[in-house]
């Protein structure tokens, strides 16, 4: 347990409404989700990571690897909650997950940042992709 009482922990689950309110918190979470999912969500991920608080032991924060778990990994769903913020639990969060990697000599690890935040991934060692454009399928198409 850190002295700021929250910990990271890697999990192979977690109660499935506790990652769902993330999800909400990061506005992730569509109406048509099932929360049912939650538990393959987790189990399918390279590595899931949860940052517990330790007076009520729940999840006020979680992100999660995806990987072949040899050469390339994706940071995705970094999330903490509105009120746990600014305290550095997603830079521990973070940290949590590139150790996972650099552990296995995963040095390929991307992700695509939400507006604005860019400048708390410079901060641990991410940079632009200059000539790079991150596409999404659109299934309407």
């Amino acid at each position: 347990m850190s002295k700021s009482g929250i910990e990271i922990r890697i999990v192979d689950e977690w109660p499935k409404n506790e990652i769902v309110e993330l999800f909400k918190a990061g506005g992730w979470w569509k109406d048509n989700y099932d929360a049912s999912s939650i538990k393959d969500l987790i189990k399918g991920s390279f590595a899931f990571v949860v940052a517990i608080e330790s007076n009520s032991k729940k999840a006020i924060g979680m992100g999660r690897l995806i990987s072949d778990g040899i050469s390339d990994a994706y940071i995705q769903d970094l999330i903490v909650k509105p009120a746990f913020r600014k305290n550095g639990i997603g830079k521990q969060i973070a940290q949590k997950l590139i150790n996972h990697c650099k552990k296995r000599k995963i040095t390929w690890l991307g992700l695509i940042s939400e507006p604005n935040q860019e400048g708390f991934y410079k901060k641990l060692g991410f940079k632009i992709m200059e000539k790079h454009t991150p596409m999404l399928y659109d299934e309407d198409k």
